[in-house]
This record gives structure tokens, C-alpha cells and sequence, in this order.
């Protein structure tokens, strides 16, 4: 049966969408060689402008932290804003809503990638379970430099400079990366933050540098337009933490207080290693709009909805093959699944090649 509800309008803070059907921020690594979004992500993304909402790919907002083979977008440039203006101008023109998610890499930086710097984190912990793509091809993560206290207000003006140049380069708003095992995420799971002082310990200090970052987005956006995505059950990039539930209470109570236009939460562990219930404790805990994600088919995500417990559901991987996603879940037909082997290629193929339904 065709969705109804996914496909009624809704209301996230300041943001009106015409559909509950959101693009989750997909890292596709199409910018050029200094982070600056293409012609060609400027054609993906219109696209794909029929969603309720896009959120970018993860968007680097201080220079020398790519963690993505180095093709992954910045806005801490002149160019790059410049370039983001004609992704949104796109969008803009079909009616979209495009918010811009504020990333940095922590330790899944790469010193190869990165002008010989070595990364940072919250603790000198490396990633152990996977290896990551360079200039010299894989090699293992390596063991990041643990940030002094007084270099975070540092990192809470970067995010903020770049919620600044999101705004200038003509985005909706913006949605603070909390989540995948990046920097922010690090600081908020005990399994990556093993440091003593005000941002290490218990939940609340381990949640400070979260919540001083998404307080500096407010100040330059208001709260309306602001929104923040966690994932503290996914294992990605070797994470993990010793009461998932806690924290994600503790975090969405916080964001709460703040009024933000939404909370994005990853359901699951994409690995299934970690398994717990934090969408119970995000939802009695954060009165606004939530956003669930992760392994959603159209018809778990209507029931989703309907049933009050998300605003809306947030599509990953089925809206890098189904540029016109909103039609399909419309007509009530399959969606097609995506080439994963293109995931990460350069080029159009399996980025902006994908047809849509009329002429498939």
C-alpha cells in the first residue's frame, strides 16, 4: 500500500517539510583534491531534492582533518562555500530543504591525508578494527595526539565558523555530526574518551564538548534550524560504550532543554555487535521532533510515524539508488538497491546515473 503518512508535511522547528521522507547524510567522496564540492554533487543532490529533508555528507569544518580518502567535502574555504552555493541554489530550485552536516574527523584522520598532522581525539586510543584509505593505499589507523583542555574552545569556534559559512553559502540550516566513531562521538562513549577533567569521566563531562558545539550552532542559527545526530550503539569505527542507554538519555535530555529543530538517531549497530533500546530513552527524553534511522523499509517506517514515536525516518543507502525515492514510496513500488562497489568511486557512475522511475 502506498505510504500516507510518510508523505503528509511536517514541522521541525523552524523547518516546514512537505514529507516525513528525510536523506541521511551519505559520504560519497565526489569533491576535488581540496575538498571543494563539484559540478557532479551539485547534480546529485538536485536529484534528490524531492526529500522531506536532505542532510548533507559529512562536511569537514576545519582544514587538515580528512578521514575519507581525502575526497570529502570542507566549508572552511572561500571555494568551498562558493561551490556549496550552487548545491543549494540547485536544491533550492526544486523546492528542496538542504541542511549542512558539520563533521571533523578526529581519529579517524589520517596523517597521509592530512599534510603529515597527526590526528586528534580525546584519549591517544587508534582505531583497531579496520584499516583506512590513503594516498599509499590502506593502512592502519594510527594512535591520535589527546587534545589539552584548552584547545576545545578551538574546536567549538571551528564548528562554529563553519555553522557561519553554511549559512552564508545558502543551506537551511545545520546538523552537528555526533555520531560514527568522530570526534564529538569520541568524546561522548567511555570506550574512546578515557581522559580525567571537566571533558572526561561521566557522562555529563564526556557530553560538555557535544553540547558546547551545538550551543555555538544556536548562536549563529537559533535553535529552530539546528539539529544533531548520535549513534551511541554503532561499533562503527571501532566504537562502543558501557551504557548506551544512559548516555543517549542524558544527551537528549540536554538537547531538549536547548529546543533544537530535531534529534537524528541511529537505531542500531551496523555490525549488530552492540544491541540495546535508545529509542525508548531518546523519545521520553526529547519532547521535539526525533528522527530514527538505520535499515528502514517504507512500510516499518509509516508504522514508525504513525505510531508517535518519529517526526520522520531518515533513508540511507536506498537514496544512493533511488534518486526519486518520494515517487516510488508514493506509487507503492520495489526500491532498487545500490551498487555498493561505487559507494566511494569517482566519476557519475552510480552517483548521478541512477534513472528514475519513469524511465527505468
Amino acid at each position: 500500500m502506498p505510504s500516507t503518512i510518510l508523505l503528509s508535511p511536517v514541522k521541525l522547528g523552524a523547518l516546514s517539510l512537505p514529507n516525513r521522507i528525510v536523506m541521511s547524510a551519505l559520504t560519497r567522496c565526489r569533491a576535488d583534491a581540496d575538498h571543494v564540492p563539484t559540478d557532479l554533487m551539485v547534480d546529485y543532490y538536485r536529484q534528490r531534492a524531492s526529500a522531506g529533508l536532505i542532510l548533507t555528507e559529512a562536511t569537514m569544518v576545519i582544514e587538515g582533518n580528512s578521514a575519507f580518502g581525502g575526497r570529502e567535502p570542507g566549508i572552511h574555504s572561500a571555494a568551498q562555500i562558493a561551490a556549496w552555493k550552487k548545491v543549494t541554489a540547485a536544491v533550492h530550485a526544486q523546492g528542496g530543504t538542504i541542511l549542512c552536516q558539520l563533521w571533523h574527523g578526529g581519529r579517524a584522520c589520517h596523517s597521509l591525508l592530512n599534510e603529515g598532522a597527526q590526528p586528534v581525539a580525546p584519549s591517544p586510543l587508534r582505531i583497531t578494527n579496520d584499516e583506512t584509505h590513503t594516498p599509499q593505499g590502506k593502512k592502519p589507523y594510527e594512535v591520535p595526539r589527546e587534545l589539552r583542555d584548552d584547545e576545545l574552545p578551538g574546536i567549538v569556534e571551528g564548528f562554529r565558523r563553519a555553522a557561519a559559512n553554511a549559512q552564508a553559502a545558502g543551506f537551511d540550516g545545520v546538523e552537528i555530526h555526533g555520531a560514527n566513531g568522530y570526534l564529538l562521538d569520541e568524546f561522548l562513549r567511555d570506550g574512546s574518551n578515557q581522559r580525567p577533567g571537566p571533558y572526561g569521566g561521566p557522562i555529563a563531562h564526556r557530553a560538555r564538548l557535544l553540547l558546547e558545539v551545538v550551543d555555538a550552532a544556536i548562536g549563529v542559527w537559533g535553535a529552530g534550524r539546528v539539529g544533531v545526530r548520535i549513534s551511541l550503539l554503532n561499533s562503527y569505527n571501532d566504537m562502543k560504550d558501557s551504557d548506551p542507554v544512559g548516555l543517549t538519555r542524558h544527551v537528549a535530555t540536554e538537547l531538549d532543554r536547548r529546543g533544537i529543530a530535531f534529534l537524528d538517531l541511529m537505531r542500531a549497530d551496523f555490525f549488530g555487535l552492540q544491541k540495546a533500546d535508545v529509542v525508548t530513552a531518546a523519545r521520553a527524553a526529547f519532547k521535539g521532533a526525533l528522527l530514527i534511522g538505520m535499515g528502514y523499509t517504507p512500510a516499518e517506517a509509516e508504522q514508525t510515524v504513525a505510531s508517535g514515536t518519529a517526526a520522520a525516518i531518515v533513508f540511507g543507502h536506498h537514496y544512493v539508488s533511488n534518486p526519486d525515492l518520494v515517487a516510488r514510496v508514493r506509487a507503492g513500488v520495489a526500491l532498487v538497491e545500490p551498487d555498493a562497489r561505487t559507494f566511494y568511486s569517482p566519476g557519475p557512475s552510480g552517483y548521478t546515473d541512477y534513472p528514475p522511475m519513469a524511465a527505468s
